[in-house]
């Protein structure tokens, strides 16, 4: 597989020190018309309780981008919001991720003692005129006690079902013990009337924990579920899993051989899947995109390549899971923009300001 870079620019690039000045979660849709919309997240500073969806389009593929504004302006003051927009096969948006509500302004919704995130619910919403006004957010009932980390957007199968991932973590409670060696899926057939659960990722180590999982249909009808493998002193790869049964049930979680941290999944129409990852701690830093064809056997990677580089990780300190208020950029996301053509996100800390930058590249066999 070449990969040939057709472009690159910036969707966003805000004032850090600002209340939007620091930015995440870049994520593409397509709307009806072909105009790519993006959301991504914007707060005051990392690691600060108050996340706001926030939303763009360009029509000319990329080269010039709207204002953005709030997704859902009414909410900023007593919830912080994170999530992840995606697109149905029927070509309604939806909006997946966290609500965790607001006590004092400013506040940390981590707490580096317990290594937890503050309580929070998660929710999803929808839109049927691509994206310009949206229903207004509804709660999904979580299996076990605990917070929720889903970054990773929401999957609608071709037969209507709606599925979605989450990594439990623990909460500010020193005395709640949370299961976290593993990353739970989410499934409704109903519309969201009501949902079922299965391990989609399952951990042998007590001390391992997921990050930045993704869900998605492969072109036959399989579920793959990825997620950033994080344990104490280790370097573990990147772990995977499939499902024959729209996610009912689980295949063994395995290693995709790749050691990166976060990652995000794009289906292409030959049966084979875009995985793109963060390396922070490798020679070559940056995003990289792999293409697979993962079986039970093994992850089937069939190239393997950076396309986009930096040479700072983090703006100060570590690298590692635990430091991830010091990252310099991350969270990359895909959309195919035609038959071979993706658009790469990331957001990227520099210079004084919170950026949402991107990349296209043409994928020739």
């Amino acid at each position: 597989m070449i990969y040939t870079k057709t472009g690159e620019g910036i969707i966003t690039e805000r004032p850090l020190g600002t209340a939007t000045g620091s930015v995440s979660a870049p994520r593409c849709v397509l709307a009806s018309d072909g105009t790519i919309v993006c959301t991504f997240i914007a707060q005051s500073i990392l690691g600060t309780n108050d996340f706001k969806p926030m939303i763009t389009r360009s029509a000319d593929g990329g080269n010039t981008w709207s204002k953005p504004v709030f997704v859902w302006p009414t909410y900023t003051e007593d919830f912080s919001i994170f999530g992840s927009i995606s697109r149905a096969p029927s070509g309604e948006f939806l909006f997946y991720g966290t609500r965790t509500p607001i006590d004092t302004p400013g506040e940390s919704f981590w707490w580096d003692a317990t290594q937890g995130l503050k309580a929070n619910d998660l929710v999803w919403a929808n839109s049927n005129d691509d994206g310009k006004t949206w229903s207004d957010l509804k709660k999904i009932p979580m299996p076990i006690e605990g917070s929720a980390e889903a970054p990773g957007a929401m999957c609608a199968t071709r037969e209507g079902r709606l599925v979605c991932c989450y990594a439990p973590y623990n909460t500010f409670d020193p005395n709640l013990s949370v299961k976290r060696n593993q990353v739970i899926c989410l499934w409704s057939s109903d519309r969201g009337a009501s949902w079922n659960d299965s391990a989609m990722i399952r951990f042998p180590f007590a001390d391992s924990a997921g990050a930045e999982a993704w869900v998605m249909e492969l072109k036959d009808g399989r579920l793959l579920g990825t997620t950033w493998h994080v344990r104490p002193m280790a370097d573990e790869a990147n772990a995977y899993a499939l499902s024959d049964d729209a996610g009912k049930t689980w295949g063994p979680t395995l290693s995709t051989g790749i050691n990166g941290q976060s990652t995000a999944l794009v289906p292409l129409n030959d049966g084979s899947v875009v995985f793109l990852y963060n390396q922070r701690r490798a020679k070559e830093k940056g995003v990289w995109m792999a293409i697979a064809k993962p079986t039970l056997r093994d992850f089937g990677v069939l190239s393997n390549q950076r396309v986009w580089a930096t040479e700072k990780p983090s703006q100060t300190g570590m690298v590692n899971h635990e430091n991830w208020t010091n990252f310099a950029f991350g969270e990359p996301s895909g959309l195919m923009i035609s038959d071979d053509e993706i658009l790469i996100t990331v957001w990227v800390a520099k210079n004084s300001k919170g950026v949402v930058e991107y990349v296209k590249y043409s994928l020739n066999a």
